[in-house]
């Protein structure tokens, strides 16, 4: 397998979100949540209207929700959006049967970062209202750049269980599997020894074998299952007793990016027509540190670091109508999007507690001499829109959206098959469901002077799903505007919460953290009319 390193980044250090019906789901399912779970993006204007605004028109966030709105512009506009976002996360394990003690104590992290939320240029034309020669109006042309989601994040835990739920527990499942009367496990360790002999270690199992973390014992075959031999093999590791103590820190870094070309039309200033494409950027790098100790002592510690990059291309079609004065109907959809992957990664493994010299310390570090390319085509996206316009108090708008999040589909990019993206395939098409986001907000006007609030709710995208995973969003924003230029500021605010494993066992739980993740973004849009 060309990237077999990434069952390191998987079980060190990624980020596994993880279903109550399938408690792990992998690395590749959850990345394609990440790609797929956008918030709510644009000016500060849309911002603060927590992203509502399919129907709206007249806004450079019409370009990536629905390029019909480009049809209301009367005037060329330039915009830049810088942003600051704060993010705490609070992580605490939560007392399943992996757990020990009584006590789980919330662990608090914080990752922030500035970034250009959205920077962008409208070219508008419009008849004169005695020029009769086209029930054409006018429209506008717009190119520009939108961050779409925000990756960073950190994540810091502390759990304890006992060694049947440790990671020790999983390194004498090799791949995952735990029964060694098996022909599978026999086969696994085999591999794993080949991988010690060659000194070309392609998953965490060959790397606990090559630090001594973990050795082969030879054992009397109990003919209960499809080994052969009367001898087998039984993978060890250094005894333990008592309460052990698992730290995990990780750091998640990136964002999802856009560029969009787009052009709305306006038809007898009844009908908004518009359509647009967009070019992906993304780019994310993860890196954690994960250890085991016990009685007082570190036992091993691993550290691994990721990089994701990627291109892609999407469009999009919409259209708005204005059903009476007061009232705008919109709705836009978005194809699937092709984004070309390239995964970057090394790993190192320490072994300060080694099966046979207890005591001793060895290391291995490696690197992927071939960074590992693959695509992933995301579901489309389905909007829709309604406003009421308040005349010049301002009005009140609400979107829906539609995205199927089981539709998502990794492929390698020289048509060859992979065995984890398959499996990660799977993983989105038993796990995820198709879902209906909303959004709402309010402008009020007084003179040049504007307010917004807004509020928008993303649905948990897991089958079957007991514990509250959907994602809220707060806003309010103010701004000013005159025939020449505009100001505004927003503030949005999340919650939302996860679950995550370090690593998954053949026949029972892996310690289990709870999640919750808030970030506050404050954004500031600038604009120039001419």
């Amino acid at each position: 397998m060309k990237h077999a390193f990434m069952g390191l980044a998987t079980l060190l250090g990624g980020f596994l979100t993880i279903s109550q019906s399938a408690w792990a789901q992998g690395g590749y399912a959850n990345d394609a949540l990440l790609y797929m779970r956008q918030n709510p993006s644009g000016t500060a204007r849309t911002l603060g209207l927590a992203g509502a605004n399919v129907s709206l028109g007249a806004d450079f966030g019409n370009l990536t929700s629905n390029p019909a709105g480009l049809g209301f512009y009367t005037k060329s506009e330039l915009t830049l959006t810088p942003g600051v976002g704060f993010g705490t996360t609070n992580a605490a394990q939560l007392p399943t049967v992996a757990a020990t003690g009584t006590s789980f104590p919330s662990i608090s992290s914080t990752a922030n970062s500035f970034h250009l939320a959205n920077v962008g240029l409208v070219f508008a034309s419009r008849r004169s209202d005695n020029d009769n020669t086209s029930d054409w109006r006018g429209g506008a042309f717009a190119l520009g750049f939108t961050r779409l989601a925000d990756f960073n994040q950190s994540l810091r835990y502390q759990n304890t269980t006992d060694d049947n739920h440790s990671f020790f527990q999983r390194i004498r499942e090799p791949y995952n599997n735990g029964d060694y009367t098996s022909a599978d496990y026999q086969q696994n360790v085999d591999d794993i020894y080949t991988q010690y002999r060659t000194k070309t270690y392609t998953n965490i199992d060959g790397l606990a074998y090559g630090t001594g973390l973990v050795d082969q014992i030879y054992v009397r075959n109990p003919k209960t299952g499809t080994a052969q031999g009367d001898s087998i093999y039984r993978l060890g590791t250094p005894t333990r007793s008592g309460s052990i103590t698992q730290t995990e820190d990780i750091l998640t870094k990136g964002s999802l990016s856009q560029f969009d070309l787009g052009y709305g039309g306006n038809y007898r200033d009844k009908l908004y027509i518009g359509g647009g494409i967009g070019i992906v950027s993304l780019q994310r790098t993860r890196t954690s540190t994960f250890g085991e100790s016990s009685s007082g002592a570190q036992d091993f510690i691993s550290t691994d670091y990721l990089k994701t990059t990627g291109t892609g291309i999407n469009a999009r079609l919409g259209v708005i109508v204005r059903a009476a004065d007061a009232l705008r109907l919109g709705a836009s959809i978005q194809t699937p999007t092709y984004i070309r992957l390239t995964d970057e990664y090394s790993t190192s493994l320490t072994a300060n507690n080694k099966y046979a010299a207890p005591g001793t310390v060895s290391s291995l570090t490696t690197a992927s001499a071939v960074p590992f390319e693959y695509s992933i085509t995301t579901p489309f996206r389905a909007n829709g829109g309604a406003t009421v316009v308040l005349g010049k108090a301002g009005f009140i708008t609400s979107d829906v959206e539609y995205v199927g999040y089981g539709q998502a589909k990794f492929n390698t990019t020289d048509g060859t098959s992979d065995q984890a993206l398959n499996d990660g395939n799977y993983n989105v098409s038993n796990n995820y469901r198709s879902v209906v986001n909303f959004r709402v907000g309010a402008e009020g006007r007084f003179a040049i002077f504007r307010a917004r609030v807004g509020f928008a709710y993303y649905a948990s995208p897991y089958r079957d799903d007991t514990f509250d995973r959907n994602q809220k969003y707060y806003s309010a924003g103010l701004g000013v505007r005159t025939g020449s230029f505009f100001l505004d500021v927003a503030g949005l605010y999340l919650t939302g919460k996860e679950l995550y494993q370090p690593y998954s066992l053949a026949n029972t739980f892996a310690p289990t953290v709870s999640m919750t993740n808030n970030r506050f973004t404050t954004s500031i849009t600038g604009g120039l009319l001419f």
